[in-house]
């Protein structure tokens, strides 16, 4: 899997939008904070207002902050409302591509590939990030990355 800068920098400021709770925070202030170019927030930041992640308010007072609780916002959540679906192929859903005789199981191998992604990114929440307590399987499978290799369902 391949993320965007533009993934990696909503991401982040989600994360430091998660701590601040309801308090607004500019967009500046974001992207000090996480070393992020403000112009590029900025757009960014446009794009999470737009599927509902975050609310904003112009004037003094104004910022940036998160419209739900971080709880109920899932990394797979902010990773779609930046560059769509979690896994495509060449711009298709798994399920639309079809393949010929050897290359015939890749349909399957992309389907089972975008549920495995699926299950992490929505199980990781923004609290869970902020908090840095991730869910038991996320933190297993950091501590031990080679445990995939050899999934007890093989």
């Amino acid at each position: 899997m391949r993320l965007s800068a533009r993934v990696d920098y909503a991401l982040r400021a989600s994360a430091e939008l998660s701590v601040a709770g309801s308090h607004p925070v500019t967009a500046v202030q974001l992207a000090e904070a996480q070393r992020i170019p403000p112009k590029f927030l900025e757009n960014i930041l446009g794009q999470l207002r737009r599927s509902g992640l975050v609310r904003s308010q112009r004037g003094p007072e104004g910022g940036y902050w998160l419209a739900r609780p971080a709880d109920q916002i899932s990394l797979a959540d902010i990773i779609r409302a930046i560059d769509g679906p979690l896994l495509g192929v060449r711009g298709e859903r798994p399920e639309h591509v079809g393949y010929e005789g050897p290359a015939r199981s890749l349909q399957e191998v992309w389907i089972a590939l975008r549920a495995s992604e699926r299950g992490i990114l929505e199980s990781v929440t923004l609290q869970h990030i902020a908090s840095g307590e991730l869910p038991e399987p996320v933190r297993k499978l950091t501590e031990d990355p080679a445990a995939w290799e050899s999934p007890s369902f093989l």
